[in-house]
């Protein structure tokens, strides 16, 4: 008696598919429910290292204070960067630069020969942050500043004291800059070369410059200059422009002398 032979399996490239499919589907689906999960604890992990560097360079951070406990000291307000003036038309809080930059009714476009720091596009209004002393004077003043390197934008902050011209500190707190060369704008050693820099010249016109080659006390203008980031040109270059830029009448100039201003009258 003949065996009977059992049927060939037939493989249906549509059940493949739809499997492929479903997998894809599935994972996906895992993929941003995760993103949207973890989307508030990034913000936050993001705000309290913006925090955690304002209070850095406001020299705050003292042993036993939390950054929340340091922050507390500081004080955040918003200016219009047009007129100089305090604005409470928005919260200094929970102000992103990044998405006030790309909103029509919170920037304004910028020309070629207006952008030296590459942001194509800038805000109207930006926060800033006040340290004050015991009597209420300004003691420390934090800005905001970013622009284009090689590869990315950088963001950080500048901190100048009292005198609003002497360079108190400098950090970066995102870019996407090459390790080990535009990266090096972390190093601990080169942010420490600008303290004590003086950001403006005598007509209060900024005046920060970033050369190749160390920088010593025999250096011509050397107050206003600091060491550039070796083998990372276009980075030095962005840096210095970015910050020459927001210390403009273009970014905080207006407010910068109304504070001159202020200073002066008492």
């Amino acid at each position: 008696m003949a065996e009977s032979k059992a049927p060939p399996v037939r493989h249906s490239s549509s059940k493949t598919l739809l499997v492929a499919f479903s997998v894809c589907l599935v994972c996906s689906l895992i993929v941003a429910s995760a993103a949207i999960l973890l989307k508030p604890i990034q913000l936050n992990n993001q705000s309290i290292e913006r925090k955690r560097i304002i209070v850095e360079i406001a020299d705050l951070l003292e042993p036993g204070l939390t950054v929340e406990q340091a922050f507390r000291q500081v004080d955040a307000v918003m200016v219009e960067l047009s007129s100089g003036q305090v604005t409470d038309a928005l919260d200094p809080e929970h102000f992103d630069i990044a998405k006030a930059a790309k909103d029509v009714n919170l920037s304004e476009p910028l020309k070629r020969n207006e952008d030296p720091a590459q942001i194509r596009r800038k805000p109207k209004y930006l926060p800033v942050y006040r340290v004050n002393d015991e009597v209420g004077r300004l003691k420390t003043l934090i800005l905001p500043v970013y622009g284009y390197g090689l590869w990315s934008t950088l963001y950080g902050f500048i901190a100048l004291q009292d005198d609003l011209r002497t360079i108190q500190g400098l950090r970066f707190y995102q870019h996407a800059e090459t390790p080990g060369l535009g990266g090096e704008v972390d190093n601990p050693q080169w942010l420490a070369l600008w303290e004590g820099k003086i950001a403006f010249d005598d007509d209060w016109e900024p005046h920060i410059e970033l050369v190749k080659g160390a920088v010593g006390t025999t250096t011509p203008d050397h107050q206003h200059k600091v060491d550039g980031l070796s083998g990372a040109t276009l980075t030095t270059r962005g840096v210095m422009q970015l910050l020459n830029y927001w210390l403009s009448e273009e970014g905080f100039g207006p407010y910068l002398a109304q504070l001159r201003e202020q200073k002066e009258r008492r």
